[in-house]
């Protein structure tokens, strides 16, 4: 076995130690003698040393640490040794006392490593005589459940997150949210939870990355056609004309906007892609300056009124509105129309700094501080942004992570008896990274969880009391928000045209193409990821500032995530209350107040 002297110098160094030449000779002796390496051989002086309370490296050390350590540990391995290939299978009391006094042994020496801390760290040792009792198993909190050393060798908090003061903190309001208690009124037995389809929802894993390309274009055709038909009834239109037939007069024409190059849609690059039926997919240019106010965005399907003198180019002078579908009708035999409490939040449940999960952890409390009568919790919960997945820090699979903290969730909140819905996020790094994407699966959810905890896809459209949620993760406002064009004669609201489109295309996902980290299964997207109703309460996370907005009579909640960066971020919570189906008056919202909170 070679032992370089220089490494030896090296090792010494690191840990602000210089010696004799002398010394370092011995020092390699004492390698190939005992069959260890530079790095151990160091690590296990120094561990030494610290525990003796030696300050300086001599000889006399050297001596000391050869014949109290090195020696003692080289006898009881061969005595253990020399056990063991003699007779494996039979072990006296004698000889498993002896094993758990190396053992212990083994564990001052690594504890000299550390700092002390409040009590002994020593593991339990359970025996026939001492079993591990079963309330030490299963009676744990949600910190104990979630052990981040467990999963990662640099689990330090984030000092930044738990340095912060402005937790609680109401920062935007909607209705009548002013002196309200927050809190749940009911047991999660009494709420009703419904997954709504168009024309049916995503309950399970599909094949991926097996499209073809007539079957895409057989989706976007049929979106061009079905709005187009109900823009045209909507609006009386008489007839739609094809794009590249030349007309002196005013004509209509049905199209999507898209862009004539690659690059970032602009009030100069915009064409209009026809229909199959009237333009066999033909496109012209688009000539916008005429149009006092527009709001553009590639894949948006629209009615536009100009003229096409040459049929070469249209110039606009009209832009017909989309139309949102109606809101659901609740029916008679929906009971009561009691008032509950729903809490929404949205990963990353980390600081971009850490892996501990303490926001989790600290939301975990809020749910049972507050009780809420439903929790809907988005992804990401494992990050694939996060710098230690990215880096492939984690020791544990990324699977095992996400278990490690749904159990966590779920066992810590059972005592608030709130009913959870997760939904899973294009960044759950374990997950299936398709749009629309799968529900978790949990094979192994406890029975007594079954009832209380429910598993959408993303996107989702969820049906609480009567009152329907619109749900997704993905991060729509960011998407939509870096493709839109837009003039306005006065101020306008940014986000606000956004949901507008969002609601009118009738579609969780209507930018075509789309951003280059969104893999689009078109045949899933058109039978599970439609608007069935223009949803009550829209459910939209985002990057972007936190809001709540009403547009077209739908509460549009974007809750923000409840880390930015290494800081803290937000939640939302709101109240709602199903209107009587009877009540013979006019649609309200049965949103009767909203909040988005720093965590």
């Amino acid at each position: 076995m070679a032992v370089s002297a220089q490494l030896l110098v090296q090792e010494l160094q690191i840990f602000g130690l210089e010696c004799e030449e002398a010394l370092i000779e011995r020092l390699a002796e004492l390698c190939i003698l005992y069959g260890q390496n530079e790095e151990g051989m160091v690590g296990e002086l120094i561990a030494f040393c610290t525990s003796t309370h030696k300050d300086c490296l001599t000889s006399e050390v050297l001596n000391s640490f050869e014949h109290e350590f090195l020696s003692k540990r080289l006898s009881k391995a061969g005595h253990t040794a020399s056990r063991d290939s003699g007779h494996a299978g039979a072990r006296d009391i004698v000889s498993i006392q002896e094993l758990i006094e190396v053992e212990e042994e083994e564990e001052t020496l690594l504890n000299s490593y550390t700092t002390p801390s409040k009590g002994s760290q020593k593991r339990a040792i359970a025996t026939p005589e001492t079993p591990l009792t079963k309330r030490s198993v299963s009676a744990r909190s949600p910190h104990q459940l979630l052990s981040p050393s467990s999963f990662s060798p640099s689990a330090t908090p984030s000092q930044k997150y738990n340095s912060r003061s402005n937790g609680g903190e109401v920062v935007t309001s909607f209705g009548s949210a002013q002196g309200v208690s927050w809190s749940g009124r009911r047991g999660a037995s009494n709420v009703s939870l419904k997954i709504l389809g168009s024309p049916e929802p995503l309950t399970r894993s599909y094949k991926l990355m097996f499209q073809k390309l007539l079957d895409i274009r057989e989706v976007l055709t049929y979106k061009i056609e079905e709005l187009g038909s109900e823009l045209k009834e909507h609006y009386k239109i008489e007839a739609f004309t094809p794009l590249l037939v030349p007309a002196q007069e005013p004509v209509t024409l049905l199209g999507q906007i898209g862009c004539d190059s690659n690059g970032k849609l602009n009030h100069k690059s915009v064409i209009l892609e026809g229909d199959r039926e009237h333009s066999s997919g033909a496109q012209i240019p688009v000539d916008l300056s005429e149009l006092k106010e527009y709001s553009l965005f590639p894949g948006q399907v629209v009615v536009v009124e100009g003229t096409n003198t040459t049929g070469r180019k249209l110039v606009a002078t009209r832009l017909y509105e989309g139309v949102p579908l109606p809101f659901h009708q609740p029916t008679e035999e929906a009971g009561d129309s009691e008032q509950i409490m729903v809490l929404v939040a949205c990963g990353p449940y980390t600081t971009s700094d850490s892996i501990t999960f303490d926001p989790l952890l600290d939301l975990i409390a809020v749910i049972n501080r507050d009780r809420p009568d439903v929790c809907i919790l988005f992804g990401p919960f494992l990050d694939a942004k996060h710098e230690q997945v990215e880096s492939c820090l984690l020791t544990s699979p990324f699977e095992d992570v996400f278990k490690q903290c749904l159990r966590t969730i779920i066992e810590g909140t059972r005592s608030s008896g709130s009913h959870l819905v997760f939904v899973p996020s294009l960044r759950d790094v374990h997950h299936e990274p398709v749009y629309p994407q799968p529900p978790f699966s949990c094979p192994d959810l406890p029975r007594e969880d079954k009832k209380r905890v429910q598993f959408v896809s993303e996107p989702c459209t969820l049906s609480i009391n009567e009152v329907i949620f619109g749900l997704t993760s993905t991060d729509l406002l960011f998407h939509m928000g870096a493709e839109e064009i837009s003039s306005s004669s006065g101020t306008s609201d940014r986000f606000s045209r956004i949901l507008k489109h969002i609601l009118t295309q009738r579609s969780y996902y209507p930018l075509y193409p789309p951003q280059e980290d969104v893999a689009i299964d078109y045949e899933h997207l058109y039978a599970c990821a439609q608007l069935p109703v223009t949803p009550d309460v829209f459910i939209t996370p985002s990057e972007l500032r936190y809001f709540v907005k009403d547009v077209l009579g739908c509460i549009c909640v974007n809750p923000g995530r409840l880390t930015k960066g290494q800081v803290g971020g937000t939640f939302g919570r709101l109240y709602i209350r199903r209107q009587p189906a009877d009540s013979g008056e006019g649609r309200r919202s049965p949103c009767a107040a909203a909040q988005v909170v720093r965590i």
